[in-house]
């Protein structure tokens, strides 16, 4: 058993409440954010005032009061996460209200920017891709990052959309879905709402949606969208039901309502259309083709994509 003597030294050791007291008062009044708020403010606030709001102070600075730009509001240590402490005057006390920090701003910024853009089947990182991001290595890349800045200067200053996009062409790995997801961004800052479409899923899930009655919803929703994003065509096993009444349909309406349409693909105009003529079954079928490629050079404007292979 613990003699009573050495209860009474700890007990003796520890700080009276007045001493703690005196400690964390002193720390707030020598804290330099609290020193400048009540110097701003010492037309208004007394010593009365002050000693009644020490737990709001105290409050204050025991967080950051700064955005600490920690990447993620995750980490934030203070009470509200993303969130930093103020100081106000409110019924002649000292009171403290939280906004947002920096980065809390962004992450608040980047989920309106995401909500704009609708996607089917895209990957995350190409739909956080940037304009700033792209590699300005060779002269078609340049041509490109050119294009895109027209076309996003030509809405800001007229208001309205283009009525053409894009047909975005070259070798596997170039970065032309990059560059879609890219102007994705560009347009969702603008408010302005884009579905992205990974064409060979899409018509996969078109055909299974036959079964649960939702074709027609989901063809109507991508044809109608203020900016229309078909990323890899001509890499599906194309039907003619596929090609006919989903990207003929598709293709046909944006056509005559003169809806900007972004499209990237491996196939050149000329490759593309030989791939639209093979049908699933071995068909040849030239005319068919001809009409889906009449369409698709009706609302786009062909850019070749040059480069190494980025995915190796």
């Amino acid at each position: 058993m613990e003699p009573i003597n050495n209860s009474l030294k700890r007990t003796i050791k520890v700080p009276s409440f007045q001493e703690r007291y005196n400690s964390i008062r002193q720390e707030i009044l020598e804290n330099g954010a609290v020193q400048r708020f009540l110097a701003e403010n010492d037309q208004i606030v007394n010593l009365e005032m002050v000693e009644r709001s020490l737990p709001k102070l105290y409050e204050y600075i025991s967080q950051s009061t700064e955005c600490c730009n920690c990447g993620n509001t995750e980490q934030c240590t203070n009470y509200l996460k993303g969130f930093v402490p103020k100081l106000y005057i409110s019924q002649n006390m000292i009171d403290v209200q939280y906004e947002k920090c920096q980065q809390k701003i962004i992450e608040d910024e980047r989920r309106v920017i995401e909500s704009m853009i609708s996607s089917m089947h895209m990957p995350k990182d190409v739909l956080r891709a940037t304009l700033k991001d792209l590699q300005i290595d060779n002269t078609s890349r340049v041509n490109i990052a050119n294009k895109a800045a027209d076309f996003i200067a030509q809405y800001k200053s007229t208001g309205e959309l283009p009525t053409k996009g894009f047909y975005l062409y070259g070798e596997f790995g170039v970065g032309k879905s990059f560059v879609l997801g890219a102007i994705a961004n560009e347009l969702a800052s603008l408010k302005i709402q884009t579905v992205v479409v990974f064409v060979p899923e899409f018509l996969r899930e078109m055909k299974n949606s036959i079964h649960d009655q939702s074709l027609n919803e989901k063809v109507d929703y991508v044809k109608r969208a203020p900016v229309l994003m078909l990323d890899d065509i001509g890499a599906e096993t194309l039907s003619s039901w596929t090609r006919d009444e989903i990207l003929g349909t598709i293709l046909h309406y944006r056509m005559s309502e003169q809806l900007p349409t972004f499209i990237t693909s491996n196939f050149d105009y000329d490759g593309l259309e030989h791939h639209l003529a093979q049908s699933s079954r071995g068909d040849v079928e030239v005319v068919k083709a001809a009409r889906i490629m009449e369409r698709i050079k009706a609302i786009t404007t062909p850019i070749q994509m040059g480069g190494k292979n980025r995915r190796h």
